[in-house]
């Protein structure tokens, strides 16, 4: 039977690059994503290669995750693998310039539509036993704070710490749990959060060599090959030219 993984934010950057490897791989899909003409697109182009399921859907709603999950078909009832991809950052304002707006949509979607995929994809993962795993997207940003990651980098926080904690709770079960935090990487995720500057979003990543989607989704399928006895805890990764400024300091 082949393997199932559940891919949440498949539309673009992170999401679509791993729904298109593990299709490579010969994995089945369940994507999720809101933006309907996309999501169907991919689905459309990658059932040549296997079987795949879309869901239309925004993982901040709770009950359509929940219908959606409760309705799942048979042959993808067992899941072996959970991305949880779907997250945003918005913004790059100081927090006291902030829009409140935006820190309510970073922590619904990073924070509490993680927790309902999470929940709800559980017991299946489980059902699957030994070799499953979830791998959620967190960041450096959760390590490392920077002016104007705010909410963003505390919601990737929230991310590794629980993490940590669903590795405890489900000790014994065989599921294991990584959090993927990645540097610097190109994609749709910074036009987003610059608001579609594309002269901003182009002056970052010019000559950077950043981390591209293609890596990420090549990770996290080793992640979730590797012998079923091993749990990757967490894994930081940054491109070669990206390291650490040192503190800040504000002259009087």
């Amino acid at each position: 039977m082949q393997p199932t993984v559940f891919i949440t934010g498949a539309t673009s950057g992170f999401g679509e690059a791993c729904a298109r490897r593990f299709a490579e791989a010969g994995w089945s899909l369940i994507i999720t994503g809101r933006r309907q003409e996309r999501l169907l697109h991919l689905a459309d182009t990658l059932s040549a290669k296997t079987d795949v399921l879309p869901l239309v859907l925004d993982v901040r709603d709770r009950s359509a995750m929940q219908a959606a999950i409760a309705s799942l078909p048979e042959r993808f009832s067992r899941l072996r693998g959970l991305v949880n991809n779907a997250g945003l950052a918005l913004g790059t304002d100081a927090a006291q310039d902030c829009d409140l707006d935006q820190w309510d949509t970073m922590v619904d979607t990073n924070i509490k539509g993680l927790l309902y995929s999470t929940r709800l994809l559980l017991p299946r993962l489980i059902a699957h036993g030994a070799g499953a795993g979830i791998v959620n997207l967190g960041s450096i940003a959760g390590n490392w704070p920077y002016p104007g990651s705010h909410v963003y980098g505390a919601s990737k926080a929230f991310v590794r710490q629980f993490s940590l904690n669903l590795r405890c709770d489900l000790q014994g079960t065989g599921v294991r749990v990584t959090n993927l935090e990645p540097g610097l990487c190109e994609s749709e995720f910074s036009l987003v959060r610059f608001g579609g500057d594309q002269a901003r979003y182009d002056s970052i990543y010019q000559g950077a060599h950043a981390i591209q989607p293609a890596d990420i989704a090549e990770t996290i399928l080793w992640i979730l090959n590797q012998p079923a006895h091993l749990n990757v805890n967490s894994l930081e990764l940054m491109p070669v030219t990206q390291a650490w400024n040192n503190f800040a300091i504000h002259r009087q």
